[in-house]
């Protein structure tokens, strides 16, 4: 997927304040070194040790639907895909519900405007973005949920996760898949070999790049044919340079993207995106690499693979698992640096928003805000659950641990990214608006003041003015 397993959940929650920061960061590096490689991509040994599809003791309530159908629509693919349709498979068990699954397409709010138009929504949906699940309760698709999936939804999420999934007070989403997107994940030998060690700052990261180089090998890999990987990278940059007061005000578009702040953003991405021997492949390899090789072709090659780093969130675990690398001794990651004076730490979400009011359509809700559904996916690798009543231990190696432990310590304390919460033609289409413009920045990164004409044109278009 475009996504790799579209991991868009790609999108994004930016938690800023200095506390946060810290202890996120300091979470992630008690163990993002130092984790043995119990698996590849998040089954292995732990799989056979309780995990794998095993069905967590039962701690939801949920009503017998014998002969009702369901239909669940996700952008999701490949593993990412297979392991929900697990999820989907214990709630058929426990309530003789049968729910198949509907592929959707970006941007799924388009995809589902035609579903509706010709009379056939899905009756859930996983919306990867709070803009979208807000057009959805603007066109009058969305249904608020129920009593019980609220209920359900206040016991197991802090209040932060449940405000994000309201729409003018009431409770529309449940956010039941994040990501951790501060992240730079790379080839341990690759380090080894260059004498390299993990950086804290982003002149320490350049700093690191330039060793990796005069070793022979590319630093980074860009998946740039997937612009949310490049949205990503820019809000990782803002967040931390500017600041998270600069940061709500462009969310919003109450300061341009002409303002001075995104300039030096900008300016600072091309220390490495303009640096044709830092990006794999060059600006042009970099725009035709989708996000899941970006991942691959990092991790494979033996001591010459096609680049030593991959900047992507804590689901690229997913993509590793492709490779012979291990996740922990050949693969590892560190938090992405300071670029300002905090280091930003980047998660994202994928809610479950309802559009057939229905009674099986509200248990498949209910169900998606338990710990229990949430275990069986957590078990499989790749995934990264809000929910606070999962136990950690579910999760099948120390790094997804140890990222879960610190998603959830952060508690109310985070954002989601601006791409987000802007409006789906500016901040979530392939071929527009943000994700366009910053393609065409990563082929000409010494053209600053035009993509910010661009980015602010688009963005005045898409907001209303």
């Amino acid at each position: 997927m475009r996504m790799s397993s579209t991991i868009r959940t790609g999108r994004t929650v930016k938690r800023t304040t200095r506390a946060a920061a810290t202890l996120a960061a300091a979470a992630l590096a008690l163990s993002l070194t130092a984790c043995g490689g119990d698996d590849d991509n998040g089954g292995g040994d732990n799989a056979d040790k309780g995990g794998g599809t095993k069905a967590p003791a039962s701690s939801v309530t949920l009503p017998k639907l014998d002969g009702e159908s369901l239909e669940v629509a996700a952008v999701w693919t490949g593993t990412e895909q297979e392991n929900f349709k697990k999820v989907l498979a214990e709630f058929e068990k426990r309530t003789g519900a049968k729910v198949t699954f509907v592929p959707a397409q970006d941007p799924i709010i388009n995809f589902l405007g035609s579903k509706i138009a010709g009379g056939a929504p899905p009756d859930v949906a996983m919306l990867p973005q709070p803009g979208a699940i807000k057009q959805a309760v603007d066109k009058g698709w969305a249904k608020p949920l129920g009593a019980e999936a609220t209920k359900e939804l206040g016991e197991n999420y802090s209040q932060g996760w449940q405000d994000i999934g309201k729409v003018d007070g009431k409770q529309y989403g449940v956010y039941y898949k994040a990501a951790n997107k501060s992240l730079i994940w790379y080839n341990a030998q690759v380090f080894e070999n260059a004498g390299a060690s993990e950086p804290k700052t982003w002149d320490e990261l350049l700093n690191t790049a330039q060793m990796v180089y005069d070793s022979g090998v590319t630093p980074f890999s860009v998946g740039g044919a997937d612009g949310w990987t490049l949205t990503d990278w820019f809000e990782n940059v803002y967040l931390s340079q500017a600041g998270p007061e600069k940061y709500d005000q462009l969310a919003k578009h109450e300061i341009k993207w002409t303002d001075p702040s995104v300039k030096q953003a900008l300016t600072t991405l091309a220390e490495i995106w303009g640096k044709k021997d830092f990006v794999a492949g060059g600006a042009s390899g970099a725009l035709q690499t989708e996000f899941p090789a970006s991942v691959t072709q990092t991790f494979t090659g033996g001591a010459q693979p096609k680049a030593g780093m991959v900047y992507e969130g804590d689901f690229v675990q997913v993509n590793i698992g492709e490779t012979k690398a291990k996740v922990g001794t050949d693969a590892k990651v560190f938090p992405f640096p300071a670029v300002g004076d905090t280091a930003p730490v980047v998660s994202g979400g994928d809610a479950a928003v309802v559009f057939k009011d229905s009674k099986a359509a509200q248990a498949l809700a209910t169900w998606l805000a338990s710990p229990d559904a949430a275990a069986i996916q957590a078990r499989l690798g790749g995934f990264l659950s809000p929910n606070k009543s999962v136990d950690a231990s579910v999760y099948p190696n120390d790094v997804q641990k140890k990222i879960a432990e610190a998603l959830v310590a952060a508690g109310d304390d985070f954002r989601f990214d601006m791409s987000d919460q802007a409006p789906q033609a500016f901040g979530g289409t392939p071929g527009k608006g943000e994700w366009k413009t910053l393609q065409d920045f990563l082929k000409n990164p010494k053209d600053v003041a035009g993509a910010q004409a661009k980015l602010e044109a688009d963005a005045a278009a898409a907001y209303g003015g």
